[in-house]
C-alpha cells in the first residue's frame, strides 16, 4: 500500500512547523507555496517562514503569556523555535531574530529534509486526502473562496477589524460603573464616563493621533462596520457622541445622571479578566493607542492584552467552524496558522506544531492531543473552538483567557508568575501521558 501523504498548505511559520512536525514522525509531506511564482503582496522574499512585520517575537519572560508560551513550544520540540533561538539577536528581554537567517534556515531544513516535497504552486482547489491549511491571512481568493463554500460563507471574514481587550485587573472600578444600556442595576458592562472638558480633549488627541500607514491592498472594500473609531470621529466631534460613545440609557450611579459621552467595555470572557473596548476598532499605532486610549477616565493604568488592528485577514469563523483540534469536522481538512483567527508569529508556530501532531495522531489512529486550558496555547485553543466565544475576532496569547486563580488576590506580577507556575507543571503532565505522540527527548 503506498504510504500516505499529507498535503500542507502554505510556507510560512504555521506550514513550515507543521511539514517539519509530520516529517520527523515519518510522514510524507507535499508543501505547496505559492512564491515566487504566485502573488503575496506582503512578502519580499520565496524563502519560506518570512517574517514581513517586526523581526520581534515578543517577550522571553516566562511570566508573560508571550514567554510562557515560548516555553510550552520549546518543550514540545518546536523546529522553529529553536532555529529562532540560533538566528536570536540583542533584543533585551525579548526574543527577536535576524530575519534573513531564520528564513534561510527553515528553508534549509524544509529542503534536506527527504520526505518533504517542496512545490512551488498556488493552491486554488481544496485538495484531496488528508491536508492542512495554513496559507495565513493573505490566503489566496481562490482557495479561500473554496473554503468559504465548505464551511459557509457566514462562517468568514475578509477583514480583521478588531477593538483593543484590557486587563480587568487593571481598570479602576472606582471611576468605571456597572451598568446596561437602559437597565437599573448592575449590569453585563463597565462604563467609562467622559463630562464635556474630558470628551473634548480626548476627541483632539484621537483625530490627531498617528495611525498605521496601510498597504494598498489593505485598503480595498473596508465596509461600513469596519471604520477606526479615528474615522469615525473625523466626521464630526459628536459623531462619537450618537454612536460608540453615545450616553443614552446610562446613568451614572453616583448622581443619577445622564454623562456627556460613555466608553462601554464588554467582557471578553466568563471570567470576567479581559474587557473589550465597544466600538474602537482602530487603525492607530499600538504607542498612540496606549497612550489616547489611557485618556479615558477609568482607564489611566489601563494594560493591553490586545491592541486594536484593522487590515485585510482572511479567516474563519473559527468557535462555529472548527473541533478542538483545528479540523473541520466530518472532513480530512486541519486548518493552522492565522487563517483559524490565532495571530501573532509565534503563536503561528504554535498552531503548526499541533495541527501536525493531531494528524499524525488520526493517522495512526491515535488519541487527539488536547492541552489543558491553564497552559498559553491551550488556552488560546480553548477560546479560538469554544462556539460561545461570540463575536470571533483574531486573538493572541494573553493571560486573559486562562482560568483565573482561586483564593486570594494578587498583585499582577505575582499572578502571572502563578499562572506560569501552574502552566508548565499541567503541560509537564500531560507531555508525560502522551508518549505516544511526543518522543521522549521532547516531553523530558
Amino acid at each position: 500500500m503506498a504510504k500516505e501523504v499529507v498535503t500542507v498548505v502554505g510556507g510560512g511559520l504555521a506550514g513550515s512547523e507543521c511539514a517539519l512536525q509530520l516529517a520527523q514522525r515519518g510522514i510524507a509531506v507535499r508543501l505547496y507555496e505559492q512564491r515566487p511564482n504566485g502573488a503575496a503582496p506582503a512578502h519580499h522574499t520565496d524563502r519560506m517562514a518570512e517574517l514581513v512585520c517586526s523581526n520581534s517575537l515578543k517577550s522571553l519572560r516566562e511570566e508573560s503569556a508571550a514567554g510562557l508560551l515560548k516555553y510550552e513550544l520549546s518543550a514540545m520540540g518546536s523546529h522553529l523555535m529553536r532555529m529562532a533561538k540560533a538566528c536570536a539577536v540583542p533584543a533585551g528581554g525579548a526574543l527577536a531574530v535576524n530575519r534573513d537567517d531564520f528564513s534561510e534556515m527553515v528553508t534549509q531544513a524544509i529542503l534536506d529534509n527527504p520526505l518533504i516535497e517542496l512545490v512551488r504552486e498556488e493552491v486554488t482547489e481544496l485538495p484531496d486526502g488528508r491536508c492542512v491549511i495554513a496559507a495565513g491571512p493573505l490566503c489566496s481568493q481562490a482557495l479561500f473562496e473554496r473554503l468559504c463554500a465548505l464551511v459557509g460563507s457566514q462562517h468568514s471574514s475578509f477583514y480583521d477589524a478588531a477593538a483593543p481587550i484590557i486587563d480587568a485587573e487593571s481598570i479602576d472600578r472606582e471611576i468605571a460603573f456597572s451598568q446596561s444600556r437602559y437597565e437599573d442595576g448592575v449590569g453585563d458592562y463597565l462604563n467609562c464616563q467622559m463630562d464635556r472638558e474630558e470628551y473634548d480633549r480626548f476627541y483632539d488627541a484621537l483625530v490627531a493621533a498617528k495611525r498605521v500607514v496601510a498597504r494598498e491592498f489593505e485598503e480595498k472594500d473596508l465596509f461600513n462596520a469596519c471604520q477606526p473609531v479615528e474615522e469615525v470621529a473625523r466626521k464630526g466631534r459628536d459623531t462619537l457622541r450618537f454612536g460608540a460613545l453615545k450616553p443614552v440609557g446610562l446613568n451614572d450611579p453616583r448622581t443619577g445622571r445622564r454623562p456627556w459621552a460613555v466608553v462601554q467595555l464588554r467582557p471578553e470572557n466568563a471570567e470576567g479578566t479581559a474587557y473589550n473596548l465597544v466600538g474602537f476598532q482602530t487603525n492607530l499605532t499600538w504607542g498612540e493607542q496606549a497612550r489616547v486610549f489611557r485618556m479615558i477616565p477609568g482607564l489611566e493604568q489601563a494594560e493591553f492584552f490586545r491592541y486594536g488592528v484593522m487590515h485585510r485577514n482572511s479567516f474563519v469563523d473559527s468557535p462555529r467552524v472548527l473541533d478542538g483540534s483545528f479540523a473541520v469536522p466530518n472532513t480530512h481538512i486541519r486548518l493552522a496558522g492565522q487563517i483559524t483567527g490565532t495571530e501573532g508569529y509565534v503563536e503561528a508556530m504554535a498552531s503548526g506544531l499541533f495541527a501536525a501532531i493531531n494528524t499524525y495522531a488520526d493517522i495512526v489512529g491515535a488519541e487527539r492531543l488536547v492541552l489543558p486550558k491553564t497552559t498559553a496555547f491551550g488556552s488560546l485553543v480553548a477560546y479560538a473552538t469554544n462556539p460561545e466565544t461570540e463575536p470571533y475576532q483574531p486573538m493572541h496569547v494573553n493571560f486573559g483567557l486562562v482560568p483565573p486563580l482561586s483564593g486570594r488576590r494578587m498583585r499582577k506580577g505575582e499572578r502571572y508568575a502563578a499562572y506560569a507556575a501552574r502552566a508548565k507543571k499541567d503541560l509537564v503532565d500531560c507531555l508525560a501521558l502522551r508518549r505516544d505522540l511526543f518522543a521522549s527527548e521532547v516531553a523530558g
